[in-house]
């Protein structure tokens, strides 16, 4: 969402026939070399790049003129990426490098692409672009005929229209140049679902009056048809992203493609378009806790995926405009991505000219270090299925009144759950509807938060998971009544209301004040109590309540937890959460920790591997752009059900007490491996014993 202007893997050639563009374009130099350079490797394969980009417009006048083969040769020589994404086209819609399709930006001085290819082809690096697509200001210009029409019949200055002509006499000839001209691994198209709204373009009233029947087209939530008019636009995007990576790959049929957020939270539908790889870049404050739900969702896609850390805060954080964030604040976000299995990439501006400042080549060689040392131990493991947090597709799209996130406010449920469960140390995964009923009776606790309209299918799939012995529990006023039957409690009055709620807290009360529905508990226990003031002697109601069901249970929150710890991250209303599942739930490893310790269990070369990441001093505000000190925590214990046969620390340099040396816990029913102190990210990989089974 770019809007600012040691692994054993097998290496494969990567070369794209300049003769296969629908338009003449004659190849790179570099690509007939005699000396063939090693190979570069597909995204697949790979794990660590940077991004740069630009955004040309027509105000440039000294676009590349610092870029050199030496000053990316020394970038790429101290840095080491596998892939580079650099700019070609950004939002303004100007191109970036000399064209016969147009329009160049008016400010090329030198070819930066060029220089660009001809050092990444001669160390074997891949180089990708990045691409504005749907989002092309200067072809609205140009061509308003080509442009998004609002509701209002006005022509869009800003997005074109995914039923127009755009893609086919622009887009697709653009980045068929550029693939031949540069011999370019691939494409990350930007300025895509997010920047898609509803379109009113010539030709739509009749084609969705032929599709639905509705006679007149929609234009808000109050009108009937407007929920069939949003998913017949989002048909259309994914028919405009089919096509044209159908087309790109029918000419160059080794040219990448990604659509930045799809299949993302933003976009959360199962993979069914032929995009080669998955990718988003997470930006803003309280990067990290975005992050966490992001990362955790593209690891349960199927597909390969990335994530982009921007190396600054931007000029929404704050009104000075870019901070730059030094390594170790990267750091700290690569951490939350590589646990996940992830790729990760870095992204940081040139100056309008295209030169990269030595500091900032520093703060990525660095991040590419750290990520580096983690490669080995983290790329492309499995999940250990603990707590699965449901992110509700059917919600988002019933309820938002958009196509596609971002979704604002409207992810604080899921982000609340998912941080506040991580806090108190235990795994968890973001679980897409779509998949659920396929995964969830892997997984020991499932939590439904306040999504207010699941449909049908997720309540069956989740009331057969708790019949079945899971431990079920559901969030928020919508689920309270949507489970009310089944979990053997009468709701009461006619609707949910706005209310004050405080509840005990180690120390202090917590403050869970929302939208709450009253309850009488019938046939089911009540775990908590809320009351309306500071005073919990007497007039509580019903906070929290558990009953059986088949051979599992069900835990009914009937308020807004997981939307009130995403906008306070209170600790109290963390000490809530942990009285719910704590005594419900046993984590398959135990950890003993400060909460700003997460854990992650994965799966990788046959060993349990528990990642550890301190997200102390995380940042988290606009006037606190940027951090420098990250405190080390510890001693951190983890307990384990058998006694692992090694233990391998990477990095390398953390000592852990040998395995003859283990001890046992008090009641002799865990194996403690201690961890002496945890910076950033570490991770313990644990060996079963023989013939065991993670």
């Amino acid at each position: 969402m770019l809007m600012r202007t040691g692994s054993n893997i097998t290496r494969r050639q990567f070369a794209i026939s300049s003769t296969a563009s629908a338009v003449a374009f004659s190849a790179a130099p570099w690509a007939a070399s005699a000396q063939a350079p090693r190979a570069r490797l597909r995204r697949s394969e790979s794990y660590f790049g940077l991004h740069f980009d630009l955004h040309p417009n027509e105000q440039d006048t000294v676009l590349g003129r610092d870029v050199t083969d030496e000053m990316v040769g020394s970038l790429l020589d101290a840095v080491r990426p596998d892939y580079v994404q650099y700019d070609a086209k950004g939002h303004p819609g100007w191109l970036g490098w000399p064209s016969q399709v147009g329009p160049s930006a008016p400010g090329i001085v030198k070819d930066s692409l060029a220089i660009w290819r001809r050092a990444t082809a001669s160390r074997g690096v891949s180089l990708y672009i990045h691409f504005s697509g749907v989002w092309d200001s200067e072809a609205c210009k140009r061509h308003p005929e080509w442009a998004r029409v609002g509701p209002d019949g006005k022509r869009d200055t800003r997005q074109t229209s995914t039923f127009g002509p755009y893609v086919d006499q622009l887009m697709l000839r653009q980045l068929r140049e550029a693939a031949s001209k540069y011999d370019l691994d691939g494409v990350w198209v930007d300025g895509e679902c997010w920047a898609t709204n509803p379109d009113y373009y010539p030709g739509v009233e009749a084609a969705f009056r032929n599709a639905t029947g509705f006679e007149r087209l929609p234009t808000g939530p109050h009108d009937p048809g407007w929920l069939q008019f949003l998913e017949f636009n989002r048909e259309q995007f994914r028919h405009y992203v089919r096509h044209y990576v159908d087309e790109l790959h029918r000419t160059h049929p080794r040219f990448q493609v990604a659509s930045n957020w799809l299949y993302s939270t933003l976009v959360p539908e199962q993979p069914k378009l032929p995009v080669d790889f998955l990718s988003g870049d997470f930006l803003g404050n309280a990067s990290i806790s975005a992050a966490r739900v992001d990362a955790r969702y593209f690891a349960q896609t199927g597909k390969t995926w990335d994530l982009m850390a921007w190396g600054f805060q931007d000029a929404g954080s704050n009104k000075v405009g870019a901070v730059h964030k030094p390594a170790l604040q990267l750091q700290q976000e690569a951490a939350v991505v590589l646990a996940q299995g992830g790729g990760f990439q870095v992204y940081y501006n040139p100056s309008r000219a295209g030169w990269l400042e030595q500091a900032h080549v520093e703060a990525m060689r660095r991040v590419g270090a750290f990520c580096r040392e983690r490669q080995q131990a983290s790329h492309q493991s499995e999940t250990v299925p603990q707590i699965g947090v449901v992110l509700s597709k059917e919600s988002l799209y019933a309820t938002t009144g958009k196509l596609f996130g971002g979704w604002g406010t409207a992810m604080d449920p899921a982000r609340g759950w998912v941080d506040a469960l991580i806090a108190l140390q235990y795994s968890v995964d973001v679980l897409p509807d779509w998949k659920l009923a396929r995964i969830v009776r892997d997984y020991p606790l499932i939590v439904l938060p306040e999504w207010t309209a699941v449909g049908d299918a997720v309540k069956k799939t989740l009331l057969d998971y708790a019949a079945g012995g899971g431990l079920l529990v559901v969030s928020g006023t919508a689920n309270a009544a949507l489970f009310a039957a089944e979990a053997g409690i009468r709701l009461q009055g006619d609707a949910p209301s706005e209310q004050p709620a405080w509840l005990p807290g180690s120390e202090v009360l917590a403050n869970l004040h929302g939208l709450w529905r009253d309850v009488d508990a019938g046939s089911a226990a009540v775990l908590e109590n809320r009351f309306p003031d500071y005073d919990t002697r007497t007039g509580g109601k019903v906070a929290a309540l558990a009953c059986k069901y088949g051979k599992g249970k069900i835990v009914v929150v009937p308020g807004p937890l997981g939307a009130v710890y995403a906008q306070t991250h209170a600790p109290a209303v963390r000490d809530f959460v942990q009285r719910l599942v704590g005594p419900r739930f046993q984590p398959f490893v135990g950890v003993t920790a400060p909460p700003t310790v997460e854990v992650v269990l994965r799966r990788k070369d046959g060993r349990l591997a528990v990642h550890l990441l301190n997200s102390a001093g995380m940042q988290v505000a606009g006037d606190y752009s940027a951090i420098d000190f990250i405190p080390e925590v510890g001693p951190i214990k983890l307990s384990i059900p058998w006694k692992p046969q090694r233990i391998e620390v990477t990095p390398g340099s953390t000592h852990l007490q040998p395995v003859e040396t283990l001890s046992r816990d008090q009641k002799k029913t865990a194996w403690v491996v201690e961890l002496p102190k945890l910076h950033i990210h570490t991770i313990v990989a644990l060996e079963p014993p023989a013939n065991g089974m993670i």
